[in-house]
């Protein structure tokens, strides 16, 4: 099928939404626009371009149709500025219209409310808020000042005009606060606190918390009279890129210490479940995930301490080495966890205090809880 319009309805047809305005919104921007000249796919090792312009219009309209993330840009190198296969991390990207959809639905945002936007990216998401609400109520900063260029000629070709900002969206936008939510198109390993007190109380702050080993969740904040925030997480399994300045640092090459060494309280299997795996970066924020054929590697960024499991037997042994006992530290977490029913994502909940202390916890704000690296 080649004709986008269709291929657009067919899209948001399929799209769950709570608030049937944002199937509409979806339907009336045209993602080709915001993908551009061409995008990234993964074969598990490289990113290969795939050029508009060497692609039968057909299969290109498929594949920008598709309710998947394609990624356009990879260490800050365009897909259109590449000729062949490359090695990096994703830095932009055209979210899936799904994911996108399923934000802008959980932070309910409503005609007339006023919406701050962290991470222009392409633009598409800008464009589908300024389709549901009035533009100029729209607000959306990047980090990126070419990304940040070429999204605004994407939107205004659109035939949408909020205001872009070029900037540090960790920093929100204080000129024009207070806003009713924030949303953000980026992961972050903690609130910043200019968000907070750049939404009006009442409002909301809609992102995703992850971390260095890459386990997330969407949560929902609402923030309070007092400053403080508390929500819960949604259930579904989301991820986004981290901001880049809470990305991980560069660690150098792994190499096995023996450390010392004792079976294991939990199944190291545990960290492939999505929660556990959440689990265990709440309990070792600073520490990287590896997995093997045979068990699971967890590196600290910051000491180099090292854990790594192996079978044993009928169970598994640990290696650990360096100051910190990585872990014991994430064995407590998911004792806690199965203690308390191996609850999903939906399970949990999160607290930010007015002196800046984030925790997430299991339950309610009383039960479990482990703090965010601020």
């Amino acid at each position: 099928m080649t004709n986008p319009t269709e291929l657009r309805r067919q899209l948001a047809a399929a799209v769950p939404a709570d608030d049937r305005a944002w199937r509409t919104a979806l339907e009336a921007v045209p993602r080709e626009l915001f993908v551009g000249t061409a995008l990234f796919r993964f074969d598990g090792r490289h990113w290969t371009p795939i050029h508009r312009a060497r692609t039968e219009p057909g299969e290109w309209l498929s594949l920008v149709y598709q309710d998947t993330t394609w990624v356009t840009q990879v260490d800050g190198t365009a897909a259109y500025d590449t000729t062949g296969p490359v090695t990096g991390r994703p830095t932009s990207s055209s979210t899936l219209p799904s994911l996108i959809v399923c934000m802008l639905d959980l932070a309910r945002i409503n005609e007339g409310d006023k919406v701050l936007e962290i991470g222009t990216g392409t633009g598409y998401s800008t464009a589908i808020l300024c389709s549901r609400i009035d533009d100029k109520n729209v607000y959306s900063i990047e980090y990126d000042p070419g990304l940040a260029a070429t999204a605004a000629e994407h939107i205004h070709a659109a035939g949408y005009h909020p205001t872009l900002i070029t900037g540090d969206g960790l920093a929100g936008h204080k000129d024009d606060a207070e806003y009713d939510h924030i949303v953000a198109t980026c992961a972050v390993r903690h609130i910043p606190p200019a968000w907070l007190y750049q939404v009006c109380a009442g409002g909301t702050i809609t992102t995703t918390i992850s971390g260095w080993m890459l386990a997330s969740g969407l949560v929902r904040l609402t923030v309070h009279d007092d400053g403080t925030a508390t929500g819960r997480f949604h259930t579904d399994q989301i991820s986004y890129m981290l901001a880049r300045p809470h990305e991980r640092p560069p660690r150098p090459t792994f190499h096995q210490h023996p450390g010392h060494i004792r079976p294991t309280g939990v199944n190291p299997a545990l960290l492939e479940d999505w929660t556990g795996q959440f689990l265990a970066q709440l309990a070792a924020p600073s520490a990287e995930l590896m997995t093997t054929g045979n068990g699971v590697i967890l590196v600290d960024v910051a000491t180099g301490s090292q854990a790594w499991t192996e079978p044993a037997g009928k169970g598994w042994t640990v290696h650990q080495h360096g100051p910190l006992s990585l872990w014991d530290q994430v064995e407590d977490a998911l004792t806690i966890w199965q203690h308390e029913g191996s609850p999903t994502l939906s399970g949990f909940g999160m607290t930010v205090e007015q002196d800046g202390t984030q925790r997430v916890w299991i339950g309610s704000p009383d039960g479990p809880a482990w703090d965010l690296p601020v």
